[in-house]
């Protein structure tokens, strides 16, 4: 496959292994970066608005260089088109903006920042799946709290836990007890036939497929307890790639995978088909 790489103004493709950058980017020693991952179907990229804005909102929260959306979307039409007959039905993009070059350490360098688009093959997530739970995990008064960040160290780990124990995923609590998010996704509880999901001020991540569901779905933002979590009667994951995704198994615990849950699939699926860039 193709994969872009370049800065803020131009770029190029390349072939995969040719997609390199400096050992001293930002980045790569530091994490000083933020990305968006979308899927890309047949009919092109998911939510591509969405994730530009969110990219440029990453990028204003970290006090970085701010990236031309302009620049981002053309670079990831290109290369959507290069790849067209590698990809199959079912893609996963991921655009990467760092800060570019800068001595080692915390200091950032007046560099060029880097921009890398890079594309591969996504397996569909099986109908349902399974987690775990990982209690005062999230610090909501973090500076880089609901930032999609490139600083992944906590969610590899997590979610390394999260393997070991047979889960696809796991879902954190906040320093203060709440609800919060999972390690690349975000969280809806049912309670009552209502579903919740975590506020913002938890320090979850603004989805773009919880901002949807919310939208399209009535999805109701709620300060929702962390032990609330084990006592609900429906899970489910949201993410870009997985959409609207039922948990029936958390912690080892069975679940349903309800009517609500199948009702919100339902109506994102609908209205994803009739929009592919709300």
């Amino acid at each position: 496959m193709k994969a872009w790489i370049g800065d803020g103004c131009s770029g190029r493709l390349v072939d995969e292994p040719e997609a390199v950058v400096s050992i001293m980017d930002h980045g790569f020693t530091v994490g000083d970066g933020v990305f968006e991952t979308l899927k890309v179907t047949s009919e092109g990229a998911f939510a591509m608005n969405l994730h530009l804005a969110r990219l440029v909102a990453s990028a204003q929260a970290m006090d970085a260089a701010i990236p031309d959306t302009a620049h981002v979307r053309e670079a990831c039409e290109v290369l959507i088109a290069s790849n067209r007959e590698s990809f199959g039905a079912l893609a996963r993009l991921r655009i990467t903006w760092t800060s570019g070059a800068a001595p080692l350490g915390s200091d950032r360098a007046d560099a060029d920042p880097t921009l890398v688009i890079a594309m591969m093959h996504q397996e569909p997530w099986p109908p349902v799946t399974s987690a775990i739970s990982l209690a005062s995990i999230r610090n909501p008064n973090s500076l880089i709290a609901g930032v999609k960040t490139t600083s992944y160290g906590e969610n590899v780990v997590a979610l390394v836990r999260a393997r070991a124990a047979g889960a696809s995923e796991a879902i954190l609590g906040t320093t203060d007890d709440r609800l919060c998010e999972g390690t690349g996704s975000n969280v809806v509880i049912v309670r009552d036939g209502v579903a919740l999901t975590p506020t913002l001020a938890s320090g979850c991540l603004a989805g773009i497929t919880r901002a949807l569901a919310i939208a399209w779905c009535g999805v109701i933002e709620q300060d929702v307890p962390f032990e609330d979590l084990a006592a609900a009667d429906e899970v489910l994951l949201l993410s870009s790639t997985r959409d609207i995704h039922p948990v029936i198994r958390l912690n080892g615990v069975e679940l349903k995978a309800g009517p609500v849950g199948a009702k919100l699939r339902e109506q994102f699926a609908q209205s994803a088909a009739q929009d592919i860039n709300p």
